[in-house]
C-alpha cells in the first residue's frame, strides 16, 4: 500500500500518514507555513471580515434605508433580527462542525450569509428586510465560529499566537473602515450595495476555502439534539430581547420584560436537564468541568460586557462633546484600534516563543480597568489628544485579551469539542456585549436625563425622553445654553458608564489570577521523540 493509506496517530487526537504529513495542509520543516495554509488563512480572514464588517456598513446606511422603505417603527428590528439569529445559531453551528466536519458546515454558513445578503439588497419593504436580515444572521452565526474552529484545527495553540495580529487587524479594519465604506457606498451606489458588497467578498472566500482547505470528512450516526437546540435558542432569544427592549421599547419592570426573563430562565433550566440525558448534546456540559474553560468563559463574558458597552458611547462623546464629525466616526476609534493591534501582535509572538499566556490575561484585565478609569475622567474640557491617549490604554488591554481568551478556551477542550468550545466562547462574549450595551445604556440615559433636569429644569425631560441621544444635526440648531447643558449631560453619562465598566472589570481581573498555565498543545517535542511524528509540526485535524 502507498503511504497515504496508512494513518498514524500523533498522540494529540491528530492523524498523520507514515510520511508525517497530516490529512490537511502541512507545515514545512522550518516551522513556516507553506503557501497553502497562508491561502486558507487569507480566505478565513475574508469570511471573518464579512461577519464583522456587515453591521458597521449597514448601520451607516440605515437612515437612507428608512427614508426609502419607511417603517421607522420597525427600525430596531433590522438590527435585532440579525443579532438574535446570530446569537441563537452560534452554538448550533459549532456542534454541527464537530459532528459532520468543519469544511462543509463552514461553506454552508457562507452560502446562507450570501443568500441573506442578496435578499436583503432586494427587499421592497421593511418587513422583507427584517426577515432577510434574520437569514443573513443565521449564516453569520457560523462564520465566526467556523473561522475560529478551523484555525483551531489547522494551527496548534502554541503556534497560533503568530496569527493573532492578523485577526486583530481584521477587527480594526471592520471597526474603522466599516462606517467609511458604508457612507461612501450609500452616497454613490445606493443603500442596496451595502448588502451586495458581501457577494464578491463571499465568493472569493468560497472559492478559496473550497480549493485549498482539506480536512477529513466526518459522518456522525448520532441524531442532532433538536430539543436541546430549540430550548437553547429560546433561552438565548429571551435574553437578547430583554437587553434589546428593556428600557427602550418597554420599561424594565413591565410585564413583557419580566415575562421574557421567566421564559428565558425556564428554557435554560430545561436545556440543562436535556443536555445531561442526550448522547450528543448541542452544548456538552462536561467542557465546563475544566476550570480554565469556565474561568475564561466568565472573563470573555465580562470582556464583551465592558468592551461593547463602553465602545458604544465613545463616538457619541466625541461627536457631542468634542464636536467631531459623525461621517468619520470610524476614524475616531483609530487610537483604540492601534493599541489593540500592536499589543495583540506582541502578545501573540511572545506566546508562541514562550508558551506563556496567563500574564497577558492578568495584565490585559488590569489595563482594561486603568483604561476605563482614565476614560471616566473625560469631561467637556478634555481634548481629543488626551482622549486618544486614554483609548490607547483601553485598546492595549483589549489587545491582550481578545485572542488570548479564545486561545485558552480552545486549549482547554478536547479536539472533538473544538467547535462547541469555540462557539461557547463566542456566544458568551456576544451575550456579554448585549447585556453591556443594555445596562450601560440604561445608566447613560438616566444620568443624561438627571443632569439635563438639574441644568435646565423639567423641560429637559421631553428633550431626552427618546433615549437621551439627540441627532447631531438637530443638536446644532438648539440655543447655545441647551447645547452646553446637553454636552455636560453626555459627559456625565459617559463618566458613569466608564466608571461602572471599570468596577465590573475588577471581577475579570480577579478571575484571571485563578487561571492555570496549562501547556499549550503543539509545544516543542522532546529529543527522544524525534523519530516519531512531531506534534508541533503537523496541523491539527479532526480524526476520522
Amino acid at each position: 500500500m502507498g503511504k497515504s493509506q496508512h494513518a498514524t496517530p500523533t498522540g494529540d487526537g491528530r492523524i498523520a500518514d507514515r510520511s508525517g504529513r497530516p490529512d490537511a495542509v502541512p507545515e514545512t520543516g522550518s516551522g513556516k507555513k507553506p503557501a497553502g495554509v497562508r491561502m486558507v488563512l487569507f480566505a478565513l480572514m475574508i469570511a471573518m471580515l464579512l461577519a464583522m464588517l456587515d453591521n458597521m456598513i449597514v448601520g451607516t446606511a440605515m437612515p437612507t434605508i428608512v427614508g426609502e422603505l419607511g417603517g421607522m417603527d420597525h427600525l430596531s428590528w433590522v438590527v435585532t433580527a440579525y443579532t438574535l439569529a446570530t446569537a441563537a445559531s452560534t452554538p448550533i453551528w459549532g456542534k454541527l462542525g464537530d459532528m459532520y466536519g468543519r469544511k462543509g458546515v463552514f461553506l454552508s454558513s457562507i452560502v446562507l450569509f450570501l443568500i441573506g445578503s442578496a435578499l436583503s439588497g432586494m427587499a421592497q419593504d421593511m418587513g422583507q428586510l427584517i426577515g432577510f436580515r434574520a437569514v443573513q444572521g443565521l449564516g453569520a452565526g457560523g462564520l465566526m465560529v467556523g473561522v475560529m474552529a478551523i484555525i483551531g484545527d489547522l494551527i496548534p495553540p502554541r503556534e497560533r499566537g503568530k496569527y493573532q495580529g492578523m485577526m486583530a487587524g481584521v477587527m480594526a479594519v471592520a471597526m474603522v473602515g466599516g462606517p467609511l465604506v458604508g457612507g461612501s457606498i450609500t452616497d454613490h451606489l445606493g443603500w442596496r450595495w451595502s448588502f451586495y458588497i458581501n457577494l464578491p467578498l463571499g465568493a472569493i472566500a468560497l472559492v478559496m476555502v473550497t480549493a485549498v482547505l482539506h480536512l477529513p470528512k466526518k459522518r456522525s450516526q448520532t441524531r442532532i439534539d433538536y430539543v436541546g437546540a430549540a430550548l437553547l435558542t429560546l433561552g438565548i432569544t429571551s435574553l437578547v430581547l430583554i437587553t434589546t427592549w428593556g428600557g427602550t421599547e418597554y420599561d424594565w419592570l413591565s410585564g413583557q420584560i419580566i415575562g421574557l426573563g421567566i421564559l428565558g430562565v425556564v428554557a435554560l433550566a430545561l436545556f440543562l436537564v436535556v443536555e445531561r440525558r442526550v448522547n450528543e448534546p448541542v452544548l456538552p456540559l462536561h467542557i465546563f468541568r475544566n476550570g480554565n474553560f469556565s474561568l475564561i468563559t466568565l472573563i470573555g463574558f465580562l470582556v464583551g460586557f465592558v468592551m461593547f458597552g463602553s465602545m458604544t458611547f465613545l463616538p457619541l462623546f466625541q461627536q457631542t462633546v468634542q464636536g467631531a464629525s459623525a461621517t468619520n466616526s470610524g476614524l475616531l476609534l483609530l487610537p483604540l484600534m492601534g493599541g489593540l493591534l500592536v499589543v495583540s501582535l506582541i502578545a501573540g509572538r511572545v506566546t508562541t516563543q514562550t508558551g506563556k499566556y496567563k500574564i497577558f490575561v492578568v495584565g490585559g484585565s488590569g489595563l482594561l480597568i486603568v483604561g476605563l478609569v482614565l476614560l471616566s475622567l473625560m469631561g467637556v474640557g478634555t481634548t481629543r489628544f488626551t482622549s486618544s491617549l486614554y483609548m490607547v490604554v483601553l485598546g492595549a488591554g483589549m489587545g491582550f485579551l481578545m485572542q488570548t481568551t479564545m486561545l485558552i478556551a480552545q486549549n482547554s477542550v478536547e479536539m472533538k469539542d473544538m467547535g462547541v468550545g469555540s462557539s461557547s466562547a463566542t456566544l458568551f462574549r456576544t451575550i456579554g456585549g448585549s447585556f453591556g450595551v443594555a445596562i450601560f445604556g440604561a445608566i447613560f440615559t438616566h444620568q443624561v436625563q438627571t443632569t439635563m433636569v438639574e441644568r435646565i429644569g423639567k423641560a429637559a425631560e421631553k428633550m431626552t425622553s427618546g433615549g437621551a441621544q439627540m441627532d447631531p444635526k438637530g443638536l446644532a440648531k438648539l440655543p447655545p445654553a441647551i447645547k452646553d447643558a446637553y454636552a455636560h449631560a453626555v459627559a456625565s453619562g459617559t463618566h458613569h458608564v466608564f466608571l461602572w465598566g471599570a468596577a465590573i472589570s475588577v471581577v475579570g481581573f480577579a478571575a484571571a489570577w485563578f487561571l492555570k498555565e496549562v501547556p499549550l498543545r503543539g509545544g516543542p517535542t522532546k529529543p527522544a521523540e524525534s523519530t516519531a511524528v512531531s506534534v508541533d509540526r503537523v496541523p491539527v485535524v479532526e480524526p476520522v
